[in-house]
C-alpha cells in the first residue's frame, strides 16, 4: 500500500476507512431496507411482463419465462434462501441478476419500457396502499372495541375534565365514543389518502414516458390501480402519497398517545380508575407493589417516531425540482418504521383497551367530588327562576366558596344555605344536584346522556358490522 493510499484512507477516517470507493456503495446502496418491496417489485415486474407480451413488446415465450422466473425468486425471498447483494444496490437489481440467472437472456428484456425511477415508484405506491389498507382495518378492530366499552359503560358516571380538573360529570360511555369519533375520522383519512394513491406510475419511463406501444391501462388494472397516472413527470417524482400517509399516521397517533396518556394516568393509585391486565403491565425490580403501565407508556413515546417520520420525508421532498433525484431513495426507512409502529401501537391499544377493568365506584365517587354539578345549579336558576346565566353563575360561585368554607359539595348545603345565596331556590334544586341527574339531562345531540350514548353506539354497531 502506498503513502498516497494510506493518506486518502486516513482522510475519510472512521469506519469507512476502506476509501471513497466502500463509502460511495454504502451510501449509494438501499438493498438493506428496499428489499421490503420484494413481493411489489414482483407483481409489478410480472405485469408489466405480461402487458409487453400483450402488446406484442415482447414474445410470449420470453413473457412466460420470465413470470414463472420471477414465481421462483419470490418463493427463494420467502423462504429466506436469497442472497441480496450491496453491489447490486436495490431490490429492482437483485431480482433482475437471480431471474437472469434462471433464464438467462429473456431476463434482459424485462426491463424493456421502463426504468428503476417508475418502477420503484410503483413498488412502493403499492407498498404504502397495503399499509393503508392495515391501518383501515386495524382502525376499525379498535374502534369495535371502543363501541363495546361504551355500551357497557353506558351508565358509569365519571368526572368529566378539563385543563385536567373536574368539570362536569360525564359518563364512560361518552368518553369512550369520544375515541371512536377521533379514529374514525382517522380511518377515513387513510380510505382518502387510498383512493387518491390508487393512480400506477408504471410506463413513466424514466420520466418522459416511452416509444414503445405499451399499454399502461393493462398494467394499472392488473395491479389493482383505477387509471395510470396522467403524467410522466408526475408519476415518477411523486411522493405525496407516502406524505399523505404519514400525515395520517401522525394525526392517528397522536390520538392514540392521549388515550395512553389517560390510561397512565387512570390506573394511577392516585385515581385508580382502571386496571389494565398483567398482559399490558409490568412490575417493579424492587417495589412489589407496582403494576407500571408499560404498554401505554411506550404507545405514548413511539408516536415520535411516527411525527419524525413525517418531518424527515417533508424536509426531503420540500425542493426537490422535477423529475427524480437520489434524494428520494430516502423516503423509505422512515416511511417504514412509521408504518411499523404505527400497527404496532394501534394492535397494543385493541388489546389494553378489550381487557380492561373499570373501577365504577372510583369513577362516581370522583364524579361527584369538586363540584361537578355547578354548571348543572347555574343552568336550574336560569331555567327554573329565569335568572340571566351570568347572574346565575355568580349565585352558584358563591355558594361553592360556602362549600369549599364548610368542606362539603354542593349536595351537601341544607336548603336554608342554599336561599341564603338567592331566594329562588327550593328543594327541587337537589334532583340536579346529583350526578345521574346531571348526565341525564344532557339530552343534546351527541350529550352525555346515556340515550343519545346508546344512540350513538347502536349508530357505530351498524356503521362497523
Amino acid at each position: 500500500m502506498t503513502d498516497d493510499t494510506n493518506s486518502s484512507n486516513a482522510m475519510w477516517g472512521g469506519r469507512f476507512a476502506a476509501g471513497p470507493d466502500a463509502i460511495m456503495e454504502a451510501i449509494n446502496a438501499s438493498i438493506s431496507f428496499d428489499k421490503r418491496l420484494y413481493a411489489q417489485d414482483i407483481r409489478g415486474s410480472r405485469a408489466h411482463a405480461a402487458m409487453l407480451a400483450a402488446t406484442g413488446i415482447l414474445t410470449n415465450s420470453d413473457a412466460e419465462a420470465i413470470g414463472e422466473g420471477l414465481l421462483t425468486v419470490l418463493s427463494e425471498i420467502e423462504a429466506g434462501d436469497f442472497p441480496f447483494s450491496t453491489a447490486l444496490e436495490d431490490i429492482h437489481m437483485n431480482v433482475e441478476a437471480r431471474l437472469k440467472a434462471l433464464i438467462g437472456e429473456p431476463a434482459g428484456r424485462l426491463h424493456t419500457a421502463r426504468s428503476r425511477n417508475d418502477q420503484v415508484a410503483t413498488d412502493f405506491r403499492l407498498w404504502v396502499r397495503d399499509q393503508a389498507d392495515a391501518a383501515i382495518t386495524s382502525l376499525t378492530a379498535l374502534m369495535k372495541v371502543l363501541v363495546a366499552q361504551a355500551e357497557k359503560g353506558a351508565d358509569w358516571v365519571m368526572p368529566g375534565f378539563t385543563h385536567l380538573q373536574t368539570a362536569q360529570p360525564v359518563t364512560w360511555g361518552h368518553h369512550m365514543m369520544a375515541y371512536v369519533e377521533m379514529f374514525a375520522r382517522d380511518r377515513s383519512r387513510f380510505e382518502d389518502a387510498r383512493k387518491r394513491m390508487n393512480e400506477c406510475p408504471l410506463g413513466s419511463a424514466a420520466l418522459a414516458g416511452t416509444g414503445f406501444p405499451i399499454d399502461r391501462h393493462m398494467t394499472a388494472q392488473a395491479l389493482g390501480f383505477d387509471r395510470p397516472m396522467a403524467n410522466s413527470l408526475d408519476g415518477v417524482s411523486d411522493r405525496d402519497f407516502a406524505l399523505e400517509f404519514l400525515s395520517a399516521a401522525a394525526i392517528c397517533s397522536v390520538h392514540l398517545s392521549r388515550l395512553a396518556e389517560e390510561l397512565v394516568i387512570w390506573s394511577s393509585a392516585q385515581f385508580r380508575f382502571v386496571a389494565m391486565s398483567d398482559k399490558w403491565s409490568t412490575g417493579s425490580s424492587i417495589m412489589p407493589q407496582k403494576r407500571n403501565p408499560d404498554a401505554a407508556e411506550l404507545i405514548r413515546a413511539k408516536i415520535g417516531r411516527v411525527l419524525g417520520a413525517a418531518v424527515a420525508l417533508f424536509t426531503v421532498m420540500k425542493g426537490l425540482p422535477l423529475a427524480y433525484s437520489k434524494d428520494m431513495q430516502e423516503d423509505k426507512e422512515q416511511v417504514f418504521d412509521a408504518a411499523d409502529t404505527l400497527m404496532l401501537a394501534l394492535a397494543a391499544m385493541t388489546g389494553m383497551m378489550s381487557d380492561l377493568t373499570v373501577n365504577t365506584a372510583k369513577l362516581e365517587a370522583a364524579a361527584s367530588s369538586g363540584f361537578s354539578t355547578a354548571t348543572d345549579l347555574a343552568d336550574w336558576l336560569v331555567r327554573e327562576a329565569g335568572l340571566p346565566f351570568r347572574e346565575a353563575h355568580h349565585v352558584t360561585g358563591s355558594l361553592v366558596a360556602l362549600a369549599e368554607k364548610k368542606g362539603c359539595d354542593l349536595p351537601d348545603l341544607s336548603l336554608e344555605e342554599l336561599k341564603s345565596a338567592h331566594p329562588a331556590l327550593t328543594e327541587a334544586v337537589y334532583s340536579v344536584l346529583g350526578v345521574h341527574n346531571s348526565v341525564a339531562s344532557r339530552q343534546s345531540y351527541g350529550g352525555t346522556a346515556p340515550d343519545q350514548v346508546r344512540a350513538q353506539v347502536a349508530r357505530w354497531q351498524g356503521l362497523l358490522a
